[in-house]
This record gives structure tokens, C-alpha cells and sequence, in this order.
């Protein structure tokens, strides 16, 4: 009995892991999914299964916005396409990076980037000159103490 329900659970991940990677479909888009990826239509099947996947989900969080929070999606977006390709890089590391931190840490860096956005304007540019002047050993102790972290080589005694 165990065994067999073993074997259904792996056939249904399975399936769902089949069904992720399928192909969605221009036909299978609703009219207002066609509207929003218009400029995809002409490429929608040499796009990779994952990629249709992402733009028709993409399409669809798209299409549940109120005007307003289009509106700013959009402006994020172009700032996005505007960044340099190589802050764009380092932004995309960072994220990767902060993915992948313990879910305790993740709190403790929202938590400060909360508190920092609620301190007045001109402390927060003192704050980032204060940081752009530090060396990156002092930035590394800063971090260190702040995490609680001991023992990072630093060179100096």
C-alpha cells in the first residue's frame, strides 16, 4: 500500500514537471494574455516552454493591476532597461545572493532597509557618503559587527 502510494506521489511531481516544461500555446492565451504579448506573437513558438510560462503568468499579474500600480511597474521597468548592463549584473548577483541567506538573516537586512528608509533624507545620504569612504575591509568589519560575526580575516590586528 505504501509502495503504491509512493508511485502515485512521484508520478504526479513528475507530471507536473512534464507539464511545466510544455509549451503554452499562442492559440491556448486568452484574448487580453494576446494583447499584453503582442510583440511576442510573431516569436511565441521558438520562445523556450519556461520563457511562455513566465510571459503568459507575467500577463496575467499584468492584467489584476489597478492603473496605479501599472503605472509604477512600468516606471520600474524602465529604470531597469536603463541601468547599465553590468549594475543590471550586479543587482541580478545580489538577488541570487539574498535568495539564498536563512530566512532569519533575510528579516534582519529588511528590517534595517526599513528602518533606514524611515531616517530623514540628509541622514540617509550621510549614512551612503559615510559607507562610499569606507574601505572594503572597513565595510567588511561594519557588516561583521552588525551580524555578530567574529573571526573574519581582516590583515590587521
Amino acid at each position: 500500500m505504501k509502495v503504491r502510494a509512493i508511485v502515485a506521489i512521484a508520478a504526479l511531481v513528475f507530471a507536473g514537471i512534464a507539464a511545466a516544461q510544455e509549451n503554452v500555446t499562442w492559440d491556448s492565451l486568452n484574448e487580453e494574455q494576446k494583447r499584453v504579448l503582442s510583440r511576442y506573437a510573431e516569436d511565441w513558438d521558438g520562445l523556450p516552454a519556461e520563457r511562455q510560462q513566465r510571459l503568459s503568468l507575467g500577463a496575467n499579474r499584468w492584467l489584476d493591476m489597478s492603473s496605479r500600480e501599472r503605472k509604477k511597474a512600468q516606471s520600474r521597468f524602465e529604470k531597469w532597461r536603463d541601468l547599465p548592463n553590468a549594475d543590471r549584473q550586479r543587482i541580478r548577483e545580489n538577488y541570487l545572493h539574498f535568495q539564498n541567506l536563512s530566512p532569519a538573516e533575510k528579516k534582519r537586512i529588511r528590517d534595517n532597509y526599513h528602518h533606514f528608509r524611515q531616517l530623514q533624507q540628509d541622514r540617509r545620504q550621510q549614512l551612503r557618503d559615510r559607507y562610499r569612504e569606507m574601505t572594503p575591509e572597513q565595510r567588511d568589519r561594519m557588516r561583521d559587527h552588525r551580524t555578530g560575526q567574529r573571526g573574519r580575516p581582516t590583515g590587521r590586528r
